[in-house]
């Protein structure tokens, strides 16, 4: 069965990276003293200390292990040579909400790296899906639970 790929921008490849490397050379260590130093405080069978600490290991081993897979699988949005004729992974949109006026930014990026707060929306989001391949001026509807939002594409950027 084929892996599947890890839509990433440059950004996203570094600081999975980075994180992974905070699991390896940090984290691991750290906790490998805390299990040391419960065993040290004698019987394990009744030790919190040394429960909750072979537990986060356990965390941090299976954390490392999906990184790594995630980078195994990574796919760079290569955004240097993004145009602005459509909508496409890595372009930042100016969209506005038709019913209440207002303006929204966003960038598309895989659903890796998508962070709604920091206006980093899914290409598997549903406002993401609708508008990718569309152009500036487009109007797109998405169906949400609430009903039925129209954007139209005011800007891409990037």
């Amino acid at each position: 069965m084929k892996e599947k790929e890890v839509l990433l921008t440059v950004q996203g490849l570094k600081k999975l990276e980075e994180e992974l490397e905070q699991y390896k050379s940090v984290r691991r260590r750290d906790v490998a003293e805390r299990i040391k130093q419960a065993i040290e405080f004698g019987d394990i069978s009744e030790n919190s200390e040394y429960e909750d600490a072979k537990n986060e290991q356990a965390w941090i081993e299976g954390r490392i292990l999906t990184l790594e897979k995630m980078l195994r699988n990574a796919k760079i949005i290569d955004d240097e040579n993004l145009g602005t004729d459509e909508v496409t992974l890595g372009s930042t949109v100016m969209i506005r909400d038709l019913e209440f006026e207002e303006v929204l930014e966003y960038t598309i990026v895989g659903s890796m790296e998508a962070d709604p707060g920091n206006s980093m929306i899914s290409n598997e989001s549903p406002v993401g899906r609708a508008i990718l391949g569309k152009s500036k001026g487009s109007v797109v509807e998405v169906t949400v639970p609430a009903g039925v939002l129209k954007y139209q594409i005011v800007d891409i950027i990037r």
